[in-house]
């Protein structure tokens, strides 16, 4: 998939209030091809930093909400039990050494309509630069996931990964996430059940917590996608053509069809996400369970922007700090699909925030 058409699928697909074209900077297969180059990493474009602060100890901070609102102090209800979620896990070099500046693993999250495989190649080159195991999962409806359930919140999610932290008894984790998962790690981070010494560093690639409705264009590839798994499309080919009614770009359907398979109980395919549950909760996708007046989070946060988007921008930027108060900012020359289209600069970019040099 082009970064044009990464960048043009959502761009349009907000998560929050975003606005504009993302222009393309390279074939995101390219991009992660650089992950081979025996070359150095190139210099990360930031923003101008922060004058330094002095470091606040863990704590994720109840704050008086500002309005007398009972509810305001009151995170919302899960829908359900959390989701036991599918991951791959990529292991160190045995030979290596911890770089991560005292995260003992590091957890990444995909974006709306990925999965874990769009982090595969990256993952295994963090566990190698980091020395640290890296664990890639599924986020809820997403993926391999076999069990789909109701709700789409961020609450949701965020409940999802503390129960993943649970089972696999992870501590001082480095959390990562893109887009929509760079939503889920920040609502993790703001959770009241976060326990002291399980998140040393949160990482969100260019989103910030800023609420706002998705697109229209994005309500018709959800349309899309129904009428596909509705005309019983019997190879990849055919429904490829039923989506190019709705959107011309090549690659954008590639990666839509990314989630397409072969159905078990008949000569078909479907969609191995639950299409028509994801519709459900569409307005859950650009909400955010919390308000600054309410929760922050006084750990190490990095925000990652790709310069030629806009999901994190002039307007946005200061909630970013509201809710994260100690969080740094790091501009790297890409568009939304940072990690794909530089991955060499966001591992860079990751290394420096661990090394304290942000």
């Amino acid at each position: 998939m082009s970064s044009r058409s990464a960048a043009r699928l959502l761009s349009r697909s907000t998560f929050g209030p975003a606005g504009g074209r993302v222009a393309a900077v390279s074939r995101l297969t390219s991009g992660l091809s650089q992950l081979a180059a025996p070359a150095a990493p190139p210099h990360v474009g930031q923003a101008p930093l922060p004058l330094p602060r002095l470091h606040r100890p863990f704590s994720t901070s109840p704050r008086r909400a500002a309005t007398t609102d009972p509810s305001q102090s009151t995170p919302p209800a899960p829908t359900e039990k959390p989701v036991s979620l599918v991951y791959e896990l990529h292991s160190p070099p045995k030979d290596a050494s911890p770089n991560a500046g005292g995260a003992q693993s590091l957890v990444v999250c995909h974006g709306l309509f990925g999965s874990k495989q769009n982090w595969r190649s990256l993952a295994k080159a963090m566990a190698k630069q980091f020395g640290i195991p890296v664990y890639a999962v599924d986020l809820r409806n997403h993926g391999t996931s076999t069990e789909h359930v109701e709700g789409m919140s961020y609450r949701d999610m965020a409940l999802d990964l503390l129960e993943f932290v649970k089972e696999h008894k992870l501590e001082k984790i480095a959390l990562v996430g893109h887009s929509m998962g760079g939503k889920a790690v920040m609502a993790f981070a703001l959770a009241p059940e976060l326990k002291e010494g399980t998140l040393e560093y949160l990482i969100s690639v260019d989103m910030s917590p800023a609420r706002g409705p998705l697109s229209k264009e994005f309500e018709e590839y959800i349309e899309a996608m129904l009428a596909i798994e509705k005309k019983g499309c019997r190879t990849r080919g055919e429904a490829d053509e039923l989506l190019k009614e709705t959107e011309p770009d090549v690659g954008v359907r590639q990666f839509l069809l990314t989630n397409l398979q072969k159905s078990d109980s008949s000569d078909s395919w479907c969609f191995r996400i639950p299409v028509s549950l994801i519709k459900r909760y569409m307005s859950q996708i650009g909400d955010f369970p919390y308000d600054a007046s309410d929760r922050t989070w006084d750990g190490k946060t990095l925000f990652v922007k790709g310069t030629e988007s806009k999901y994190i921008n002039r307007r946005n930027k200061p909630l970013c700090n509201e809710y994260f108060p100690n969080a740094v900012h790091v501009d790297v020359e890409a568009g939304h699909w940072v990690q794909a289209q530089k991955p060499r600069e966001f591992i860079q970019a990751l290394s420096d925030f661990f090394a304290g040099k942000l």
